[in-house]
Formats: C-alpha cells, structure tokens, sequence
C-alpha cells in the first residue's frame, strides 16, 4: 500500500480539532479512517487526515467555530450510504470528515404528540424499531434502513417506498437543531404542526447535504400502526397497463394505498438469479411486476378485502396478468426483499450507469418507452434496468453495461448516457434527482441545465449562511 501523502493540513490544527472530541474519537491512522473515505459505488475515492467522532452538540459547534477561524473545510457524514458522492471528502487532503455517528439517542417518544425526537446519528432501523415498540409507525422505508442515519437521511431529503402516503423526509420532518458554520445552533425542535412565524428555516437544512450546517438532531412525525396491511405481487403486460392499475386502486383504496412499485421483468430475473433464497411470486413471467401495498386503520379483514377488490376489478378490466396476495407477514417480507435488493442484484452483470429519475405519474409510460430508445442510441446492446416508486413518479432508471462487454468502455459513455435519458426527463418537467440528491455525480449537470436565477438564488443562500466556505465543499452547487 502506498503511504498516505504528508497532511495538508499542519499538525498543531489537526491537534486542536482532535482535543474536541478527545484522542480516542479522533481517528489519523489509514486503517481508521479507510471506512469513512470510501463509498459503495466506488466512484468517489476520497483523502482525510481526520475524521471526528463528537459525542454532543456543543463538541459539533466547537469543531465548526475553529473550522471558520482555520478555513478547514468540513464533510459531515452519516451513515455512508449515499449514491452520489455527497457524503465523501475530496483527494486533496485538506477537508475532516465529521461523522455524526456518536450522537446516537433517542430523546423523547411523545405519544400525543405523535412525534420522536432523535439524534442525527440514529440509524433509521433503530427509529422505526422504537417506533413500533411504542405502537407507532415511523414510516421512511429504505434498503438502506439497517445502516443510513437519520441525518443523513434529513440532508438528502430521501424518499423510500413510503413517500405515497407519507411523503419523503422533508414532510415527516417537524423541526431540526443544526450547528452553523460559526458554531452556532440554531434549536427549532419544535412539535408544531401549524407555523407560520416568517420564513421555514428548518426545510433549507434538509436536503441540503450539509452545505449550510450540520443537523444534529430532529422533531420528526409518527403514525397510528395500521391495523391491516396486505401486500400482493401482480403481473402486468405494460407500464400503461401498470399506470390504469395505479388508478384504480388509488381512486378504490385512497388514502390505504400505502405502496405501488413498478419493476421490469430484466430487474426481478436479476434478483431471482443473483440473490441467494429468492422466489418468483408469480408462477409465470410478465413483462413487468407491480408491488401493490394496502393498509388499514380499521382492521386486517378491511385491508384483505380492499386489496382483492382492487385485483377483481383490475383481472375484469384486463390489466393484470397474474397476482398473488400474500399469504403471511413472511411472504409479503419476501415480497418486500426481492424489491428491495434490486440495486445488488445488478452489480453481477457488470458495470451500470444509475439515474434517480422523477416525471410526472401519468407520463411514465412515455419516459420508459423514449428512455429505451435513448439508451439504444447510446449504447445499442445496453441493458435497461427500470424500476422505482411508480406511485410518486420516482423511478431508478438504471443501465446495464451488454452482455459479457467491457465494462470500463460501457462506463466511458456515462456522460452520453447520462444525457439521453435527462434530456427526455427535463423534457417531461421531471426531475434528474429524486431521492438520492446531487452530491458530486449531478452537480456539474445541475449547474449548467438549473436556470440561471435558481443557481443565483442557491449561491445566495450558500453565502449567507457558509462565509467562510468550509461545509462541505464541492457538492451539490
């Protein structure tokens, strides 16, 4: 292993900053830091000296107010597992990683408020576990969810299967405590469903991917369990047969539709191939698949008969295929998995080129079919993985390199694919990212296609909040 280049930073500074947190919390050995400067896809190799671990608040404000007086650029870090690079320092051995990984509790459960008060570093399994212990429902769901914090998941305004009903991050986000890059906090942890005191601060922090401040703890919202959740693995013949079976439910079920997810036939032979223990749902193939979810506060016998009557009517009118309710909780958690490992399931066949990819709901069967057309233009034996949150207009359009090609030449056209398939999106009034953020894999594509006056606007607001330019530096603008 080649040894590390000497610290850009001079060691009395890396001293200082490390006497915050205490030696122990300070990591400068390679094998330390490894874990924080190196991301799943692979695509983002970064270079610290330091990473800090604070254990409070007040060790996060300390570390931002001599971050300012040093002009240290800072990177704060959750659980590492963007897709986007936004969580990852630079090569050039001058930013710390900050990880928030300490500010672990869970400060307060309020059951007539319906709210949990938690830190940045809590891992979103563990809140939705605590949820559930207290007969409620955190509803952010992501295939992240045993590893991804929760303040990580507040700075890319993630999104998951429950943003249907529930919204994405930002909508089950009721106030936030943030350390400024002056040190300042700024405490908002307020339960306040109604508030229209001058401007909302807290919604300039989430999903800004710590390039104003760091959230170290939020107010965020809970649900009544259901008392009936069903789940069903439908097979359809088309996207538009799959979008007429969105409508049917969603006017059928309303409000207990709490999940629509849309997948290709490629996507789930993906699964069915790579991940060990998976089962096909249906007993025969379909050229797309539908995960349908519906819930009930009434009783399970409510949601079991919702969900067979949507399917009834869907088999009379001739849009599906094939479908197969779940049996048990095991069986709709199986269902679950084989969505939910999607993403690994395509890693095997080589190389891929992702998009995080909104339209407009009714438009998505015009954006598959003019996306596979583009991708043909692009590379003509590229593979089209599609699937997403059909029912929010979220789909992860991802690209598989051909069949036993080269990869790194398959990878050499990320940039042309990357502009077929956002030309048609911006095309349809949609959106290049929809969940994942923009980190360092959009930001150059956001700054030459936003509109000028956006870009203007987000640079102000940069500006005023981060003088002295040390939050996260490279990203997002």
């Amino acid at each position: 292993m080649n040894e590390m280049p000497k610290p850009v930073i001079d060691e009395a500074t890396l001293d200082r900053f490390a006497a915050i947190v205490g030696a122990r919390h300070a990591l400068r050995d390679d094998a330390d830091i490894a874990p924080y400067v190196t991301e799943r896809r692979g695509l983002y190799p970064g270079l610290s000296h330091l990473v800090l671990r604070p254990g409070s608040v007040e060790e996060v404000s300390a570390i931002l107010r001599l971050a300012s007086e040093t002009g240290t650029p800072v990177v704060p870090q959750g659980g590492n597992t963007g897709l986007v690079g936004g969580q990852m320092p630079d090569c050039s051995g001058r930013q710390i990683v900050l990880s928030l990984s300490r500010l672990n509790r869970i400060r307060e459960v309020d059951f007539l408020s319906n709210t949990v008060t938690a830190e940045a570093g809590v891992v979103l399994q563990t809140l939705r576990d605590t949820a559930d212990a207290a007969d409620r429902l955190f509803p952010l769901a992501l295939a992240s969810q045993g590893s991804c914090q929760i303040g990580g998941n507040l700075s890319s305004n993630a999104g998951g299967t429950g943003v249907l009903a529930y919204g994405n991050a930002r909508e089950l986000c009721l106030g936030v405590e943030v350390v400024l890059p002056t040190g300042e906090i700024f405490d908002d942890l307020r339960k306040l469903k109604k508030d229209n005191t001058g401007y909302d601060l807290k919604n300039l922090f989430v999903g800004a991917e710590g390039t104003l401040g760091v959230i170290t703890a939020a107010v965020l919202k809970l649900y009544p369990k259901p008392k009936g959740r069903e789940v069903a693995w439908i097979g359809v013949e088309s996207p538009d047969a799959a979008l007429a079976l969105y409508g049917l439910a969603a006017d059928r079920a309303g409000a207990g539709l709490t999940a629509f997810e849309l997948m290709s036939e490629r996507t789930v032979s993906f699964v069915l191939k790579h991940v060990a223990g998976s089962l096909a749902p249906l007993a025969g193939s379909a050229p797309w698949h539908v995960l349908m979810e519906v819930s009930s506060g009434r009783s399970a016998q409510d949601a079991r008969g919702l969900i067979e009557d949507v399917l009834s009517e869907a088999y009379v009118a001739g849009l599906i295929l094939d479908a197969a309710i779940a049996a048990n909780l095991a069986q709709g958690s199986a269902f679950w998995t084989l969505r939910e490992s999607m993403s690994d399931a395509q890693r095997p066949e080589g190389a891929s080129i992702k998009h995080d990819i909104s339209v407009p709901v009714a438009t998505i069967p015009e954006f598959i079919a003019r996306g596979a057309a583009a991708v043909a233009s692009v590379v003509p034996d590229a593979r089209v993985v599609c699937f997403g949150h059909m029912g929010d207009g979220n789909l992860h359009y991802n690209v598989s390199q051909p069949e036993g090609g080269d990869g790194q030449a398959f990878l050499a056209r990320y940039r042309d694919m990357n502009k077929a398939v956002h030309d048609i999106v911006r095309d349809l009034d949609g959106s290049i990212s929809a969940e994942h953020g923009i980190g360092q894999l959009k930001r150059d594509e956001l700054l030459a296609t936003a509109p000028p006056v956006a870009i203007d606007l987000m640079r102000r607001v940069k500006a005023a909040f981060d003088p002295a330019g040390i939050m996260n530096p490279g990203k997002t603008i």
